[in-house]
């Protein structure tokens, strides 16, 4: 029996555009109830940070990211204190009768510090959504800090004290798997796959964020996109990139798919220069020619044909290349 309040956030999510299923919103629910992190996965491009960003939209709330990146710390993630403000205002004091201790305990006060992601997590009027994005870029160390705030959700700063959470975040977690994550964060958080969409999926989110598109052209975009990535690409495009090309054929009044037209926007698909070349050179015609079959044999568009077609395209390749 379907849950009425998974269902309501599937509502809440899909009048914020994104186009969802059970199982993203029934973990999505699952992570606020419970008051656990939510762990995304998947490949870059399906939507991942997406989900915290119309959370934060759907629930009327604060989105506060964390972009992760190789290097960064746990100053850079919680706070700094305003060097600048501190200097004037020593300056400024020079010729006061306040004591060294007075000032100092002045200038390490609240007014001079510059709070960060999680501290602004932290001390927000009401509960954010936070996200931290690409954790695994960042280095383990880091993660392994970051798992203490997850499980405290406190910060002590030496010269204030322990600052306490008056409202808990809503946590999203994102990581396009460059390296694993460490099996302590994973139980900590609940675990979310998005992988890429079936066709019906992509299509609906098409006309959903590219309004205006005919229905001939999304189709062919959609199929196309289905095909390719079931070839071997260094870099397979995930639904960002169908977005921009449906937006890019839009802006060119294009109304149907063929070689020059695609030709001229691989640069919109494709961010190798081996794919982009590899598309041209070996791939483009079949495909075509495959989706030019599907349109006037009258078959059937869905997930099952396009994969297989994906496939039979994919092996034939190898087998003359010895991939």
């Amino acid at each position: 029996m379907a849950n009425p309040e998974v269902q309501r956030i599937q509502q809440m999510l899909e009048e914020q555009g994104y186009i969802t299923d059970r199982s993203i919103a029934t973990s999505i629910y699952l992570a606020m109830r419970l008051g656990k992190p939510l762990l995304v996965e998947g490949p870059a491009g399906v939507g991942k940070t997406e989900i915290a960003k119309v959370m934060a939209s759907a629930l009327k709330t604060d989105l506060i990211r964390l972009q992760c990146y190789e290097g960064l710390d746990a100053t850079t993630a919680l706070y700094e204190w305003n060097y600048q403000r501190q200097l004037l205002y020593l300056k400024m004091e020079e010729h006061s009768d306040r004591s060294v201790e007075e000032k100092e305990a002045t200038i390490f006060s609240e007014p001079f510090l510059l709070k960060r992601p999680l501290l602004q997590a932290i001390t927000h009027h009401r509960a954010p959504v936070l996200l931290i994005d690409e954790l695994d870029r960042a280095d383990q160390e880091f993660e392994s800090f970051l798992l203490e705030v997850l499980s405290d959700w406190q910060i002590t700063i030496p010269e204030i004290g322990t600052i306490k959470a008056t409202h808990i975040p809503y946590v999203v977690i994102t990581s396009n798997r460059t390296r694993e994550l460490s099996d302590a964060l994973r139980r900590r958080c609940l675990y979310l796959w998005i992988d890429y969409p079936s066709f019906e999926k992509e299509l609906a989110i098409v006309h959903t964020k590219v309004p205006g598109l005919e229905e001939r052209l999304a189709r062919q975009i959609c199929g196309f996109m289905q095909i390719v990535r079931r070839l071997h690409l260094e870099k397979v495009p995930g639904i960002a990139e169908t977005l921009d090309w449906a937006a890019a054929l839009l802006a060119l009044h294009r109304d149907h798919l063929d070689q020059a037209t695609i030709e001229e926007t691989l640069g919109v698909i494709f961010k190798h220069q081996e794919d982009a070349q590899q598309m041209k050179s070996k791939w483009l015609g079949p495909v075509l020619q495959e989706l030019r079959a599907l349109e006037e044999g009258g078959g059937e568009w869905n997930q099952s044909a396009l994969v297989e077609i994906g496939q039979r395209l994919g092996a034939r390749r190898s087998s003359t290349t010895g991939i």
